[in-house]
């Protein structure tokens, strides 16, 4: 405790938080109005730390949808409960992390979900082509207290620090105008959750370990890689014992499955023929997001359109450009770059203006006037010959618009 309230780890800590921003609490204290904040209370808020009185606030609660239409619940904490937690994380995490498992990658210092995939893709490579794919069912709002604390126990004694652990876990939270009680979970928004999370599936990953099996783990998501189908249904009962008589979880049978890595998905990703594939499913949502980002109906600027589709195709081929299929590669710059010049064409609206911005790029007048006055629609347009000599691939680079061939090719070490 003494290691946690330190004024180095505390500064620290609000540093952490600080660049991660983030929404206030149920108090509605701000990034910008904490510091303020924290001058005026700290000094009881301590007190209350070193006497064991400190009793953390309620989380807010935050529904963001999922993929499958379902919602993710997360908690935010207060900033001053998000500012201890960072503390406590920070001492905890040197700790517990070098106990951890080598193939446990989520939320630790130096790994991350593409050495999680790699590995999957080192034992597929083996021949372990069966995967046992464990969907656990609302992980986070599931964790058993009693379970967890008592792994925390066998490693930290400091009565203090564990007391106040249990009530960071039992703090409730705040839906509508009520506060609920959280008798089981840890919720997924606060600095400490991952960490938990780690902690108690340790606990799988060394069962897995001790039972000679090829697994790679990233937080809740996990895939264990077994060479013939019937050796990974014996995977599965047995995991599944582990898992809900001794780690007090929950397997979602609807969700979980022994099958054929490339019928798989982990991460995002999958492994067909020995090479890393993005989902389909993961493509799709990409494909709808570019729609959105080139809606002809998005009443903003054009510089402004391409920032934040700069932004997003950048942050999405900085994560899934790992992906070793070439084929739809090509398809997809052509296919955003031609929503590109459907907003151009819908922009320019007028054909007097469409006539000027297309001399203006080079083309004949006469072809201007043919196309400045056609009824044919803004997506016909886009792709005729003139227009993708006028706003061609260069003048678009030039405007801000990433090619995804370029980003995939610097994902995979291409120069």
């Amino acid at each position: 405790m003494a290691a946690v309230l330190s004024s180095d780890n505390l500064r620290a800590a609000w540093k952490r938080v600080k660049a991660n921003k983030g929404a206030p609490g149920i108090d509605g204290i701000t990034i910008e109005d904490f510091p303020a904040h924290l001058r005026a209370h700290w000094g009881d808020i301590r007190s209350q730390l070193d006497h064991g009185r400190y009793r953390p606030s309620a989380v807010r609660r935050v529904e963001i949808p999922k993929e499958d239409g379902s919602k993710r619940l997360l908690g935010i904490p207060t900033l001053m409960d998000r500012v201890i937690q960072q503390a406590i994380a920070q001492v905890l995490t040197p700790i517990f992390d070098p106990g951890f498992s080598a193939s446990s990658f989520g939320f630790r210092p130096g790994r991350n979900a593409h050495q999680a995939i790699q590995q999957v893709q080192r034992y597929v490579k083996d021949g372990n082509t069966v995967a046992v794919d464990i969907d656990l069912a609302k992980f986070f709002d599931t964790v058993n207290h009693d379970v967890l604390m008592n792994i925390i126990g066998r490693t930290i004694h400091d009565k203090a620090l564990l007391a106040l652990i249990g009530r960071y876990l039992r703090a409730g939270v705040l839906v509508g105008e009520h506060i609920e009680p959280s008798d089981m979970g840890t919720p997924q928004g606060g600095p400490m959750s991952p960490l938990l999370a780690n902690i108690l599936l340790n606990e799988l990953d060394h069962e897995l370990e001790r039972r000679g099996h090829r697994f790679a783990r990233y937080a809740d998501d996990m895939v264990i890689l077994v060479k013939t189908q019937r050796a990974g249904e014996r995977v599965m009962q047995s995991l599944t014992r582990v898992l809900e008589g001794r780690l007090k979880l929950k397997i979602n049978p609807a969700k979980s499955k022994v099958a054929k890595m490339s019928e798989c998905g982990f991460l995002g990703f999958t492994i067909v023929r020995g090479k890393i594939r993005w989902l389909e499913k993961k493509l799709a949502a990409f494909k709808h997001r570019v729609k959105e980002l080139t809606g002809r109906s998005w009443g903003v600027s054009m510089g402004f359109r391409l920032n934040k589709l700069g932004q997003y195709v950048r942050g999405w081929m900085g994560y899934f450009g790992i992906s070793e299929y070439y084929t739809p590669i090509p398809e997809l710059d052509e296919w955003i770059r031609r929503r590109m010049r459907m907003c151009y064409w819908k922009q320019w609206r007028w054909p007097r203006t469409k006539i000027k911005h297309l001399l203006a790029m080079g083309v004949s007048l006469k072809t201007a006037i043919q196309h400045a006055t056609s009824s044919k629609s803004y997506w016909h347009m886009a792709r005729t010959p003139a227009m993708q000599h006028a706003l061609n691939n260069d003048w678009l680079k030039a405007q801000g618009l990433p090619s995804i061939k370029n980003l995939w090719c610097k994902a995979q070490g291409y120069s």
